[in-house]
């Protein structure tokens, strides 16, 4: 899954996609690259981020979403407003990818207001990616979860997938996402990864986000800073050795920055088997 950020504030390439034009020329190079899917998104979770506005996240969004579905691979938009999702899926869009897992609501909104879970059981065939986060990108990494959490994260997306699933969304439309770095410590992050089997038992594919994390950069002494034009270059191989490792402990999808680099790594794992 090639991650296509058109926004100006994303933690590791804010600002260089941020046109519909160059989005859609990062597309068409990720899909060079060998991506079979692409991950698009208007707003930056990183830690400490603030929310914005729907219009704001419509205009960046919607311009991309509506050429690159004729590109003729899955698409899948990163977002966790049900207005966003609405209108991306009637613009022929295959997959939200909510680190909200359908949770998120608009402050004082109306209780009769559409949320995110009812557009996507309303819809006959979309996927859905449902992700773990502790907090909220502006707390999350001030006070992250404590305690165990493979077993917390396991239960909370066996939790959110069952009450998808009641409200009509097919098993098999729905991933999970443990959310690497979302209001997690460095040695939490890394449990998941070493534990990653546990979260497989309940039959969901695992889409896993390793890319450019911070924890990365902590373990194998990266640079820290998380807006450098270097950034990429700085954390590519280890962001592929994780991309490697999940996928070896039975990830269906790694989303990643780093295209070209993760295809190649991964041909050498199936070479092996």
């Amino acid at each position: 899954m090639g991650i296509v950020n058109v926004t100006p504030d994303s933690f590791s390439d804010g600002g260089q996609h941020a046109s519909t034009a160059a989005a859609l020329g990062h597309c068409e190079i990720l899909l060079k690259d060998g991506a079979d899917m692409l991950d698009i998104g208007g707003e930056s979770s990183r830690p400490g981020a603030h929310s914005i506005a729907l219009e704001e996240e419509l205009a960046r969004v919607l311009p991309v979403v509506r050429e690159a579905v004729k590109f003729g691979v899955p698409v899948s938009v990163d977002t966790c407003k049900p207005a966003v999702m609405q209108a991306v899926l009637d613009l022929g869009a295959d997959i939200i990818n909510d680190i909200w897992a359908l949770r998120w609501r608009e402050p004082d909104a109306d209780p009769s207001q559409i949320d995110g879970k009812q557009v996507v059981s309303r819809h006959p065939s979309c996927g859905v990616c449902l992700m773990h986060m502790h907090r909220q990108p502006l707390t999350m990494q001030l006070e992250p979860m404590a305690g165990d959490a493979v077993g917390q994260v396991r239960l909370f997306l066996q939790e959110v997938a069952q009450d998808l699933q009641a409200s009509g969304v097919q098993k098999n439309r729905i991933a999970i996402d443990p959310g690497i770095g979302f209001g997690k410590t460095v040695a939490q992050n890394f449990a998941l990864l070493a534990r990653q089997g546990e979260l497989l038992g309940d039959g969901y594919p695992l889409l896993v986000g390793w890319s450019r994390k911070s924890s990365l950069a902590a373990v194998a002494g990266c640079a820290s800073s998380a807006v450098t034009s270097s950034l990429g270059h700085e954390r590519m191989v280890p962001s592929v050795a994780a991309a490697l490792l999940a996928v070896e402990r039975g990830a269906s999808i790694v989303r990643v920055h780093d295209v070209r680099e993760t295809v190649q790594a991964l041909k050498v794992l199936s070479a092996i088997k």
